[in-house]
């Protein structure tokens, strides 16, 4: 491979590999905090019990 093309191909794949680590970061913590929970907490089912109108 020409080293040029490598040069050019590690450039590439620090500026794409850069963008996407702030936005998966960003995405995974603000989920936990929407959810109000983190993704290793145990959910706890709070079922309630549905009664029909009729």
């Amino acid at each position: 491979m020409h080293p040029c093309l490598r040069a050019f191909i590690r450039q590439y794949v620090a500026v794409i590999v850069g963008a996407l680590v702030p936005v998966v970061l960003t995405t995974f913590l603000s989920a936990s905090m929407n959810f109000g929970t983190f993704s290793g907490d145990r959910h706890t089912a709070t079922v309630a019990i549905a009664r029909h109108l009729t």
